[in-house]
């Protein structure tokens, strides 16, 4: 007769999840008693560590009026429910593995399991502590439930190849074969490319219903544009006011940063869509941090937002570069006559539409910019503004969950994040909040994500991001 099989949840898979506890349908799950007492050290915190402990010892509680939690309580899904003690007889375990390291009395607990006979799994997200256990012999995996590698997440975008002849229709008839035979994702991009020339193509972006929108670079005033087909898709979606969130998603020097700003000052600034720009980033340092700043908030931030001048620096200074004689006239055809005077003074009047574009602490003291501190954002709501947040892969889903319920009427918000860089030492590619945000959205109308994959700021910034 087979054994019992036993989930038993370490306490960095219930501060992961408080609901995994539900997660495993029809099964008897355990929990030691030891990770009680680590989750009680944690529900103090602000943090979403903390968030999480409170939740998990809530639904705890409430659990326990259906009986001893000890004996075991039943699961709404059919499974049982246990708090897990050490075992009452001696266990052998290796003489080195030390009793004062509660990782180690946890799986000491899971070997008693196993001398009463209990096919024990154990789930944790804990890589040395997984490895432990197995050389005691314990069955351990990663706690899984939406985990998304990076050859499976949602990148917003696919391609196919087609005839060069279909690119000379509006509306090539490949599309709606495209829509009978793969699963297309409201605002996911489809291009189409010629089977023997991989720059000539057509980009589409797919509206549900069956319907399609052909997409170019956006017709902008200022002398900026996108350097490749993903940073297209990207602006395609950042002023689309109908697409209120829009994730990008990329490695460093892909342009993710320096499009949304682009597109947030063009929306504010030119277009006057919305009153202001907010733009914020998590307060994570990369290496050792170097200590309290000093000054008020807004100096406290000058620092971590330097990233965010950098690029209004290179926009401003290209715009109003741009707007000057020499310009203007650099990038005119050559014409002769009166052609070339009329095609100058087109041109001009083009590039002085909107003027020149002022400095970021020029445009904060106006009321057009404010840059904020992710921490004072809970609460607030935010109408008529496009927001960005920045290096959104170092923030936790809660975290993330919590800003986006922060855009009130009118708004837009734009989150950026390199799943490839994440310096928060708890989170990683599977559970930082922008990717995990963007699968929870894909395929809502008001939702648009891509992933850039080319590097445009340098050569070298180029080859790192292929080689290390």
């Amino acid at each position: 007769m087979p054994s019992e099989r036993i989930y038993v949840l370490d306490t960095n898979v219930l501060l992961h999840d408080p609901e995994s506890i539900f997660n495993f349908k029809g099964a008897l799950v355990g929990i030691p008693v030891l990770v009680l007492e680590e989750l009680d050290k944690f529900k103090g915190e602000s943090t979403d560590r903390g968030y999480n402990s409170r939740s998990v010892i809530r639904h705890l509680d409430s659990l326990r009026a259906r009986g001893s939690l000890r004996d075991g309580v039943e699961l709404d899904n059919g499974g049982v429910l246990r708090i897990l003690f050490a075992p009452e007889k001696k266990v052998t375990i290796p003489p080195s593995l030390t009793l004062t390291i509660v990782d180690n009395l946890i799986l000491l607990t899971i070997l008693g399991l196993k001398q009463m006979g209990y096919d024990v799994q154990f789930i944790s997200k804990d890589l040395n502590a997984r490895v432990k256990a197995d050389v005691l012999g314990i069955s351990a995996q990663d706690y899984l439930k939406g985990y998304i590698t990076p050859e499976t997440f949602y990148k917003g975008w696919t391609h196919f190849k087609v005839p060069s002849v279909s690119l000379k229709k509006d509306m090539p008839v490949e599309l709606q074969e495209i829509i009978e035979h793969h699963h297309l994702i409201v605002n996911e991009f489809v291009v189409l490319e010629s089977n023997n020339n991989p720059f000539n193509y057509k980009l589409f972006r797919y509206l549900g219903n069956k319907e399609f929108k052909q997409v170019s670079m956006p017709n902008l005033t200022w002398p900026l544009e996108a350097r490749n087909i993903q940073q297209i898709m990207a602006l395609d979606l950042l002023f689309d006011e109908r697409v209120q969130l829009v994730t990008l998603l990329g490695p460093a020097g892909t342009g993710k940063t320096f499009l949304a700003l682009l597109a947030g000052l063009y929306q504010v600034l030119a277009m006057q869509k919305y009153e202001k720009m907010l733009v914020s980033r998590p307060v994570i340092p990369l290496g050792p941090d170097i200590g309290y700043l000093p000054g008020t908030i807004q100096e406290k931030l000058h620092s971590w937002m330097q990233p965010i001048y950098d690029n209004m620096d290179f926009i401003a200074h290209t715009v109003n570069r741009g707007r000057q004689q020499d310009g203007y006239e650099h990038d005119m055809p050559v014409y002769a006559g009166r052609r070339a005077e009329k095609q100058q003074h087109k041109q001009k009047k083009k590039f002085e539409q909107h003027g020149k574009i002022a400095t970021l602490d020029h445009l904060m003291k106006e009321g057009k910019i404010s840059l904020e501190a992710i921490t004072y954002m809970r609460g607030r709501s935010i109408p008529y503004q496009y927001i960005l947040i920045d290096e959104v892969q170092n923030l936790t889903p809660h975290e993330v969950k919590t800003l986006i319920s922060r855009v009130g009427e009118g708004s837009k918000i734009v989150l950026a994040g390199d799943p490839y860089q994440i310096d928060s030492p708890y989170l990683d590619f599977s559970s930082n909040g922008i990717v995990v945000g963007t699968n929870k959205f894909k395929g809502q109308s008001l939702f648009g994500t891509v992933f850039l994959h080319s590097s445009e700021r340098s050569l070298l910034s180029r080859l790192v991001s292929e080689i290390w």
